[in-house]
């Protein structure tokens, strides 16, 4: 795609996000199950191609939605319902907690109107991030608890977002 092409499939995108912002905003989301019998947790949303996962524009910034293309904000969902629930099922396993089975999900609320350069004041990224588990499970409510408050600390994607790690970007010229 070149950037005539590009600026085309934005254009009317942008104008209506300027003429109803409401419109710009939109919750992406990730779903994952638990294993019953393994650490694992398989994720359900996502199109591969070819077995490797290709990054693109979301449907909102012009991207077709129909080549398989991934966001990148369904990609970080992705990863924390995958990080998060691995890291229930190995903490409901060290501690115990039968699950017999149970679901992931994140969701997050996005304003394309910032990515987009639509509304300077408009944020770029999440507004809020939304991680829940529905599980399956006899166990008391106080190992709930616990579970919950274990996963939260141990999952490295989690904490991650969370912490705001230091950042630093570059370019290098390729040789």
């Amino acid at each position: 795609m070149d950037s005539a092409t590009l600026r085309a499939k934005q254009a009317p995108l942008k104008e209506h996000y300027r003429s109803d912002a409401s419109s710009a905003l939109v919750t992406l989301k990730a779903d994952g199950a638990l294993d019953s019998t393994s650490i694992t947790c398989k994720l359900s949303t996502g199109k591969a191609i070819a077995d490797a996962k290709v990054a693109g524009l979301h449907p909102a910034t012009g991207g077709d939605g129909l080549s398989g293309e991934l966001c990148s904000g369904d990609m970080l969902l992705e990863a924390l319902v995958a990080c998060a629930g691995v890291t229930l099922k190995a903490v409901a396993t060290a501690l115990d907690i039968p699950l017999r089975s149970g679901t992931v999900r994140a969701e997050a609320d996005l304003d394309f109107r910032g990515t987009m350069g639509v509304d300077k004041s408009a944020p770029v990224g999440f507004q809020a991030i939304r991680l829940t588990f529905d599980l399956d499970t006899d166990a008391e409510q106080a190992e709930l608890d616990t579970l919950l408050k274990l996963t939260e600390r141990y999952c490295v994607v989690l904490q991650t977002i969370v912490k705001k790690p230091e950042l630093s970007c570059g370019i290098v010229r390729s040789t």
